[in-house]
């Protein structure tokens, strides 16, 4: 062959090459990214026995990957942290990630990290309301797109009321506290651990409540970050489960580091606690049919429109493949 002919040949293959080479790296690089983005929460205990413990970063040391760690306030800014990329995992309630997903937030719910009663419809010790039917026309204070605004929206119609049947005063959880306690509000959705400060400290009184209806504590992550770094998502599920085996075989160390991130006094934590189970941790039917009923009441009482398939974000949103290797 000669020369001339050689040439452009072999500057093709080496082309090819060159691009072969750069897709590897490229692909090398997708799997290795520098650090992952990781939120921690009081409604989450697990996650801050995760953090503290640094089992995430002892799994992910040997691969030169880091751990930022952000905190979450309630299932509204995991979703919104989420939704902008700067977590690549998030806490929220089940009903929450659900919501978040018809709304177009690309994420997959992936774990369990508690069965909590975290919310109740709360009221002044000294205050009239007895029920949620007592609610028409008062001031209740609220996160919305929360687990609390949506126990709200159902507590509403099973008494055939809806929002535009009260005052939702937005606020974020710990300013629904306080208005409540100032009397600013009449009524609060409230979240453990605020709520059980407040029953314990102020005497505020868990007027409604419905532990079936509170949706479960979900880990979610960014549907991008699943596929294109699966073998990470398993090992931040591992590192979840090393904590919660933990978390279960000595209740009272996680109490104590709880009551060391709060600052919050000891009756508070254990009367969270006593809402809070740890026992769960795969994602799977239970949890859907959970997650399901919430969105169906939701969209009955026109939160969520008529027209939205409520099953089809469901499967969705739910997504089975990384199952702890063990559950309780």
């Amino acid at each position: 062959m000669k020369i001339r002919t050689l040439l452009p040949r072999l500057a093709r293959i080496t082309g090819v090459a060159l691009a072969l080479a750069a897709f590897g790296m490229q692909n090398t690089l997708a799997q290795s990214p520098s650090e992952i983005r990781v939120d921690y929460a009081t409604y989450n205990p697990v996650s801050l026995l995760l953090k503290e413990k640094g089992y995430l970063e002892e799994a992910l040391a040997e691969d030169g990957i880091g751990v930022r760690w952000v905190q979450s306030h309630g299932s509204n800014r995991a979703l919104e942290f989420l939704n902008a990329g700067s977590l690549d995992f998030g806490s929220t309630a089940g009903a929450a990630s659900l919501i978040g997903r018809i709304n177009g937030n690309p994420i997959h719910a992936i774990y369990v990290y508690s069965q909590p009663e975290w919310t109740a419809l709360v009221t002044q010790a000294d205050s009239d309301i007895e029920s949620v039917e007592d609610l028409a026309g008062r001031a209740i204070a609220v996160t919305r797109g929360t687990d609390p605004h949506i126990f709200l929206v159902r507590a509403l119609a099973s008494a055939g009321l809806t929002e535009r049947d009260v005052r939702l005063v937005l606020l974020q959880h710990a300013d629904g506290r306080l208005a409540l306690e100032r009397g600013d509000v009449q009524a609060w959705a409230g979240l453990d651990p605020m709520m059980a400060a407040s029953e314990l400290e102020s005497g505020a009184r868990l007027f409604y409540r419905d532990a079936d209806a509170n949706s479960w504590g979900i880990l979610n992550v960014r549907a991008a970050f699943a596929e294109e770094h699966p073998e990470l998502v398993e090992r931040v599920i591992a590192a979840y489960e090393r904590a919660r085996a933990e978390a279960l075989a000595d209740p009272e160390a996680i109490q104590a580091l709880f009551r060391d991130f709060t600052r919050l006094p000891e009756d508070v934590v254990a009367r969270q606690f006593e809402r809070t189970d740890l026992t769960h941790s795969a994602i799977g039917e239970a949890q859907r049919e959970t997650i399901l009923q919430a969105g169906l009441a939701l969209q009955e009482a026109g939160v969520i429109r008529r027209n939205v398939d409520v099953v089809s974000h469901l499967d969705a949103l739910i997504d089975t493949r990384f199952a702890p290797a063990t559950t309780q």
